[in-house]
């Protein structure tokens, strides 16, 4: 359960949704079944190649474990997306060698860690998953879907502007002292918690606020 991280997996499988939302027609067997490929590939792959590099989760989890799972759920992934591109479109293909390339280049930290920037994740893991949600359902690029991938980047970009800070904190503060002056004389001592504390809870809005927003979007359209 560390390793898969329900709230962040969700969150992302949320842009998926989102994408497939935009599309003009859902189908409801196409989107489970991409639901499932992007819970293998990010939930379990990503997340296993990202605690291989350094062991940040300080799970118990050996190396040869994590490389077998990596390799297991990206590996589901990229047959589920092949029989895709087989069944639904030949772009689905192309984004299978995009998706695999992110999810490895990025975990890995690949050249130099160019890769591993708050750019790539916002790209990686807010539109691409949105895009890859419309293309399945709608066989082709389009609009609507690049615009929805567009705003899927930006909320991407605040998770990770927030969440970088938070998990700063959490792992690697052992002590935070200072003072915060008020223009009324109030005085507010500063500490680990007291930081941190926005950062959270604004994490858990906006994780339980996209998942909400793309179920319901969803079932407005079932």
């Amino acid at each position: 359960m560390t390793l898969l991280h329900p709230p962040y997996t969700a969150w992302h499988l949320s842009y998926v949704a989102l994408g497939a939302a935009s599309a003009p027609v859902i189908y409801h067997g196409r989107l489970a079944w991409t639901l499932v490929a992007f819970l293998f590939a990010v939930g379990i792959g990503a997340h296993a190649l990202d605690e291989l590099h350094g062991h940040p989760l300080g799970t118990r989890l050996t190396d040869r474990t994590l490389i077998g799972l990596a390799a297991v759920g990206i590996g589901i992934a990229a047959v589920i997306g092949i029989v895709g591109a087989v069944v639904v479109s030949w772009w689905i293909a192309i984004l299978v060698v995009i998706g695999v390339g992110l999810v490895v280049a990025y975990n890995l930290e690949l050249a130099g860690g160019r890769f591993h920037t708050d750019l790539w994740f916002a790209l990686g893991w807010g539109g691409f998953p949105a895009l890859v949600g419309y293309v399945v359902n709608a066989g082709r690029l389009g609009w609507a879907g690049v615009l929805v991938a567009a705003g899927c980047v930006a909320v991407s970009a605040a998770q990770r502007a927030l969440s970088t800070p938070a998990r700063r904190l959490r792992r690697h503060t052992t002590a935070l002292e200072g003072l915060q002056q008020l223009d009324d004389g109030t005085q507010i001592e500063l500490s680990v918690a007291m930081v941190a504390a926005p950062l959270d809870r604004a994490l858990v809005a906006l994780s339980g606020g996209v998942v909400l927003l793309a179920i319901g979007l969803v079932a407005a359209r079932w």
